[in-house]
């Protein structure tokens, strides 16, 4: 049976050896974490790295298994802010319970941070959307078990909250104000959270379409959900790496998911180094 206290001090061991590898002094803990999906753990080359530690060497932490995610947590700034950031995620697909999901979510936001941003690889089920395309979510759709499902950690926030605005509105503004100024163009839509591995069935498309979903993936959404819970602010952004299935008569592979990562990891790197130092400020909450 889950035992919420003991969750707490498993979460509170594993940000004090994240905090220790990564040299985090009392008084200067980041307050912006990053989440770098498929294919996009390299944009993490464009801080200024200071540390850095491997998620085996975090005790509870779990471990990416899937190529693409390096599995490393590092230290540094991005646009001058001070940044700690995710290469790599893990996803139910690989075995682990949606509370392992986001488990390295409760630990960023212990180490300090107040507003996190994820990225992933997705799907675009508009023809018009390419793959290299980038898009701020703005809402989601939740194919997936919901991770806070069972005792609620009260400690790190309440048991019920809402979810109206979970994509802050102001950041996704600024976000995309500031490719705006890039002269980047970015769309923006809804996410539906698929569990995969597997990719989707083109039926199964047109049912996500008829939703209301622009976008499909199998990551972010738990993330999301406990990352609200704890009253962080969230901004997600998904780079289009291949049409859903039915939506063109390509077939879908991951080397090909992983190529358009690459190739877009720069322009991903400019347009977060140029949004990190307009974020906002946000007070920071004391149960956290």
């Amino acid at each position: 049976m889950f035992d919420p206290d003991e969750e707490i001090r498993r979460i509170e061991a594993a940000a004090q050896a994240a905090r220790t590898g990564l040299e985090i002094a009392p008084g200067a803990e980041p307050r912006l974490g990053l989440v770098l999906g498929s294919g996009m753990g390299a944009v993490a080359d464009g801080l200024n790295l200071v540390s850095g530690i491997e998620y085996a060497r975090i005790p509870h932490f779990p471990c990416s298994t899937v190529a693409g995610h390096a599995g490393r947590l590092v230290r540094g700034t991005l646009g001058g802010v001070p940044v700690v950031a995710m290469q790599g995620r893990v996803h139910g697909y690989e075995g682990y319970t949606p509370r392992e999901v986001v488990f390295p979510v409760r630990v960023l936001a212990r180490l300090g941070i107040r507003q996190l941003i994820l990225t992933n690889a997705a799907g675009s089920l508009h023809p018009d959307w390419k793959p290299g395309t980038l898009a701020v979510i703005r809402d989601h759709i939740a194919g997936l078990p919901n991770p806070l499902t069972g005792p609620n950690l009260d400690e790190l926030g309440p048991r019920f909250f809402d979810m109206t605005e979970a994509y802050a509105p102001r950041l996704r503004a600024l976000a995309r104000e500031t490719a705006a100024g890039l002269g980047m163009r970015i769309e923006e839509g809804v996410y539906y959270a698929a569990p995969g591995p597997s990719y989707e069935t083109p039926a199964e498309i047109r049912a996500f379409r008829a939703l209301g979903a622009d976008l499909v993936g199998m990551s972010t959404v738990p993330e999301v959900i406990a990352a609200r819970h704890m009253g962080l602010e969230v901004l997600a952004i998904s780079l289009v790496t291949n049409a859903a299935a039915g939506v063109t008569q390509a077939a879908i592979d991951h080397q090909e998911v992983m190529e358009i990562g690459a190739r877009a990891q720069t322009q991903i790197s400019c347009w977060l180094s140029a949004l990190a130092p307009a974020l906002p400020a946000m007070e920071r909450r004391s149960r956290i």
